[in-house]
């Protein structure tokens, strides 16, 4: 059983992963710069408007921290709730967060890209964003898929170098499945960034746009669950 739901799962994983890297994207390059998935970030940056660095402001990251705190908590009681009556908890997770993404991207039509013309709007965006995240996170915490939160690559990044025959930790697991999650959880955090940072840069695509496009592979990774038998993936309900 745990063989069939592997390739299933990597897939959906990295998927999401991906649409981690266009979200901080969009969050970083035109609505703070704040991180919206990555907390740690987030405080990072809080410290530093704090400490008076004029290129960072400290409301679009009281308003990640806000939204990202209120995802979290209504996700875990959300999906403690849904597990219990033996729903697809983790389907309507990623539903939920695709409906908050497609909210947010209401919220940012026309709304003006760059630093310095911040606007309450601005703030609201990157405090649903947030929500989006938290409900994120908590789903893939709860999924426990290993080398694969999806919204963090330090440790999958640390763990390939760990487990590859440069280092070759013997506490850090070597065998090559491992090795490919790894590496596609990098890959794709980076090519998540990468897309995004075009879309808005280049190709010069409105944020909702971009927004409404990661809302929309939200919803297909959800919507993909509903076809996989189960008992294939019997710890995601």
């Amino acid at each position: 059983m745990k063989a069939k739901r592997e390739p299933f799962l990597t897939w959906a994983m990295v998927s999401l992963t991906m649409t981690t890297g266009m979200v901080e994207a969009v969050s970083f390059l035109a609505l703070g710069p704040v991180f919206t998935a990555v907390q740690t970030g987030t405080m990072l940056l809080l410290s530093f408007a704090v400490a008076g660095i004029a290129a960072f402001s400290i409301a679009p990251c009281l308003a990640s921290l806000a939204g990202f705190t209120v995802g979290a908590v209504l996700s875990a009681r959300f999906e403690s709730w849904s597990q219990v009556r033996g729903r697809r908890w983790f389907r309507e997770a990623l539903i939920a967060e695709a409906l908050v993404l497609a909210g947010a991207a209401a919220v940012a039509w026309q709304i003006e890209q760059g630093r310095g013309s911040l606007t309450g709007r601005h703030y609201v965006v990157a405090g649903l964003v947030a929500l989006a995240m938290g409900i994120r996170n908590v789903s893939t915490l709860r999924a426990a898929v290993p080398g694969m939160p999806t919204t963090v690559t330090t440790r999958a990044f640390a763990a390939l170098i760990g487990g590859s025959p440069l280092a070759v930790d013997t506490r850090i697991a070597q065998d090559s499945r491992n090795q490919v999650r790894r590496a596609s959880s990098v890959a794709a955090m980076f090519m998540g960034g990468l897309v995004g940072a075009w879309l808005l840069h280049d190709a010069r695509v409105d944020v909702a746009v971009v927004l409404l496009i990661v809302a929309g592979l939200v919803l297909a990774v959800a919507l993909s669950f509903t076809f996989v038998p189960r008992e294939t993936i019997s710890e995601l309900g």
